[in-house]
């Protein structure tokens, strides 16, 4: 048994030798480049969903990289930031449409009732006469 363990042991120094020897002559593998974001976030053009959900952010050893996401997060905070500032613009210049003109419904609170009470039926399924429909009946009755 011992003949064979100092064998086998004589084998692999021999192995790891002629490995590290032998190697000098062939190539060193070459330093890959980081990974890099190939594909932003478009600058044309507002971004869309289709944009977001195509985003891959490259991975690093630790994780993500910082400068990439802060990249992203800080082009799609710009974004809302400009969609909201739109929203709210339009949102005045309606409610200053709506001032001007009396006797008219509210269409900005209206819109705003129905979104927050979603299970109320809308006066649009009203009855004749403005009378509220009787929705508890069943059909056939």
């Amino acid at each position: 048994m011992f003949w064979f363990l100092l064998l086998a042991m004589v084998v692999v120094v021999a192995a790891v030798t002629l490995a590290v020897v032998g190697g000098g002559r062939s190539a060193v593998l070459q330093d890959v480049a980081p990974e890099q974001l190939t594909d932003p976030l478009p600058v044309s053009r507002p971004l869309s969903r289709a944009d977001v959900d195509a985003l891959r952010l490259p991975v690093a050893p630790r994780g993500y990289r910082m400068a990439d996401v802060d990249d992203a997060l800080s082009r799609l905070g710009a974004e809302l930031a400009e969609r909201d500032a739109r929203i709210a613009e339009l949102e005045a210049a309606l409610a200053g449409a709506q001032a001007t003109r009396p006797g008219r419904p509210d269409l900005l609170k209206a819109g705003q009732d129905q979104q927050d009470r979603p299970w109320q039926p809308s006066r649009e399924s009203d009855g004749p006469a403005g009378e509220p429909a009787d929705h508890d009946e069943e059909p056939g009755r």
